[in-house]
Order: C-alpha cells, then structure tokens, then sequence
C-alpha cells in the first residue's frame, strides 16, 4: 500500500524547528517590553490581565493605558492573522508562512527604528513608547493566532505554563509515556535563552538590537522552513 504523503505537522516537517526560533524572539521580545517599555508584555497577554489589575487598584509603578492598548493591538494582530489563515489555508503552507514571515519581520522592524529615539529610563518620548507597545503587540498577536491555525503539538512559542504542566503531568513519575519531552524542554530553553540574550542586549545597547535580532530570525527561520518539501503542500493535506 503507498504510504500517504506527509503533513506538515508529522516529523518530517520543518515546523517544530521554525517554532522553537519563533520561542526564541519571544525571549527577545518580552525583553524588550519588559525592561524597556515599563513592565508590560506585547507577547503574552495574561500578564498584562494582572497588571492592570494593579494599575486598577492604584498600585504604585502600574498605569492602565500600557495595558490596555497592548492588549488591543495584540487583539487586532491576532484578529487580521485570523483573516489571512483563512485567506491561505488551502494554499501551500510556504506561501502562507512567507506573508506572515514578512508581516511580523516588517512590524519588528519598524518598531527597531522607533526604539532608536526612545529613553529607556525615562520612558520618553511617550509616543514612540506606545508606538514600540503597538508594533511589537500586532506582531505577536498575529504570530500567535497564526500558530494556533498550524496545531503543532506543545510548540505555542509564546506561553510556557501548559508546557511546564505537560512535562509533569505526563511524565513517568506521573504514569505517563513522556510523549514530546524533547520538544517541550527545548521551547523552555528556547525562550530563557531568548530572554537572556535580550536582556544583555537591552541593557547594553537599547531597544532596537533585540527587535532587529528578533525580525532577522524569523525571516530568516521562515525562508530556511519553507524549502523544505513539506511546505509545498497546504497545511494538513
């Protein structure tokens, strides 16, 4: 019986390794918003739910307008990479990752230039502050609704708790099979290194390295992904 093609989500696929380069710029990101624009996060939304929960009840250090227009734009990224999935959805997979290579890149870097006039510690000016918040939280939203459509098993390049939780609910200390251990620790690695690398960066050299950094590596991730033959095929064919 001929086998059946693979999919671009079976082990052959280039997707795993594209998304832990993706974790990786998640690090670099979350650097960025962190420890430059004022402890607020464009690439994970849950923490900014809690800090405005303290900007709400008035704890010193944590102001709402931060937190709500992070939390609008990563919405609106997420709504528009909702819109292109289904645009590209029947189309070969490498069409669809290219536009959304291109898109995120664009925005990362845009933001780099932004961050060039921007005072870290002053948080000044305030306009490139919310510009920075906006670029960078569209561009995580469209990459995370994107990587929600490809369903690659515990590879969300973003959000570790479920990650962490799989490893010990389903490890043999639980009675489980150890299933994707590999894959789940390096998405661990994958963000503290990114993390790491982009707090050295901010720290050192301001804000636009790791957004340039990060904008190279997912297109350049995502250029290397899609020669491979999987990515000629629609996702899931």
């Amino acid at each position: 019986m001929p086998q059946a093609p693979s999919t671009p989500a079976s082990k052959s696929s280039p997707l795993p390794g594209l998304l832990l380069l993706l974790s990786v710029t998640t690090g670099l990101v979350d650097a960025v918003s962190v420890l430059g624009l004022g402890k607020v996060f464009t690439a994970n939304m849950t923490g900014n739910v809690v800090f405005l929960g303290f900007a709400a009840a008035g704890t010193p250090g944590f102001k709402v307008a931060p937190y709500l227009v992070a939390l609008a734009t990563f919405f609106l990224g997420a709504l528009i990479a909702g819109r292109v999935g289904q645009g590209f959805g029947k189309r070969p997979l490498r069409h669809w990752l290219t536009v959304a290579a291109l898109i995120e890149t664009a925005l990362l870097w845009i933001a780099a230039i932004v961050a060039l006039g921007f005072d870290i510690p002053s948080l000044k000016p305030t306009i490139a502050l919310f510009a920075i918040i906006t670029l960078t939280a569209i561009a995580m939203g469209f990459r995370n609704a994107t990587i929600r459509q490809l369903k690659v098993p515990d590879l969300t390049t973003t959000v570790l708790t479920l990650t962490v939780t799989g490893i010990a609910a389903d490890s043999s200390l639980a009675g489980g099979n150890n299933p994707n251990l590999g894959r789940r620790i390096g998405a661990i690695v994958a963000i503290f290194a990114g993390a790491a690398a982009g707090a050295l960066m901010v720290t050192h050299m301001g804000l636009a390295l790791p957004l340039l950094v990060a904008g190279g590596v997912v297109l350049l991730g995502t250029l290397i992904c899609v020669r491979h033959p999987a990515a000629a095929l629609p996702h899931g064919a």
